[in-house]
């Protein structure tokens, strides 16, 4: 059997790789990566190192050759720049005869409101009309993306925000990285849809248990999406990705990542890292 992880020197992708190699021989790994020098190390350890693009749909059918089971994990960039690079990546796995394809989607995709949601959704469809069994792991929010304002709430700032109450069901990648191993590695998730979730948390209640991993005082200052999008350029976000920036938050406060699921659970037998302490890792690793 050979296992191929996409995106693999990725933040995410890398975690997936080190999961894996704790269960399988690196002999049974694949990775396909757009810069095969920045996977050396992995080459070293025996690990397949793949070139392909997403751009460039003749690598990808290369790179999935003889593959069995394939980890898509979603690719960076605009809503519609991800939709060609995903079918992309889609064709080439039934080209290839894939026999089962997991990706890396969002909660609650083919219904989000989510301004992220559009790449998802589709390639959700266009995984299922390929006929390849599939698990869609639906990855809520990555609790890393937060690092920037935990920093920040460490050297005494506010925690700003224009989400509102909106809940987010944030946990660390390698909770997300573990869960795809899972089910790359296990037998019984063809045809499956997995809302993979933390506990659901306002901003405030998030920053509540921060606060006590930093013995910290921190204070939520909540503003309107005008606010949030200037204060976010005057932080030095492009001008060109505000936009995003502040559709997210909007997105949380109507609720498109309030998702309550013990899917993690059912796939790795625990729930996610409790909140207070994938807080503390995330603080300890930025000190």
């Amino acid at each position: 059997m050979t296992i191929l992880v996409t995106g693999a020197t990725g933040n995410l992708g890398s975690k997936v790789v080190e999961t894996l190699l704790k269960s399988i021989p690196a002999q049974q790994l694949a990775v396909s990566v757009r810069t095969p020098e920045k996977a050396v190390h992995l080459k070293e350890r025996g690990v397949d190192v793949r070139q392909a693009d997403f751009d460039q749909p003749d690598t990808l059918a290369t790179a999935f050759q003889g593959v069995d089971r394939l980890l898509i994990i979603s690719a960076d960039g605009d809503n519609e720049t991800r939709i060609k690079q995903h079918a992309n990546a889609v064709t080439a796995a039934k080209a290839a005869n894939v026999k089962f394809l997991a990706y890396t989607s969002l909660a609650n995709a083919t219904d989000s409101t989510n301004l992220m949601a559009p790449p998802h959704k589709a390639t959700e469809a266009a995984i299922i009309e390929s006929g390849i069994p599939y698990s869609f792991l639906r990855n809520n929010w990555y609790l890393e993306n937060e690092s920037g304002s935990i920093q920040g709430a460490i050297a005494g700032g506010t925690w700003l925000t224009s989400a509102g109450e909106g809940k987010v069901g944030w946990a660390l990648q390698q909770d997300y990285a573990d869960a795809a191993a899972a089910v790359l590695l296990g037998a019984e998730h063809d045809h499956t849809t997995y809302e993979l979730s933390g506990q659901p948390l306002t901003q405030a209640e998030l920053v509540a248990e921060l606060s006590e991993v930093i013995n910290k005082e921190v204070t939520v200052q909540h503003v309107n999406d005008e606010a949030y999008g200037d204060a976010m350029k005057q932080a030095g976000v492009p001008e060109a990705a505000l936009p995003i920036v502040v559709g997210i938050q909007a997105s949380i406060r109507n609720g498109s990542l309030d998702v309550t699921s013990n899917d993690f659970e059912k796939v790795l037998g625990r729930p996610a890292t409790p909140i207070k302490e994938a807080l503390t890792q995330i603080v300890n690793n930025l000190n």
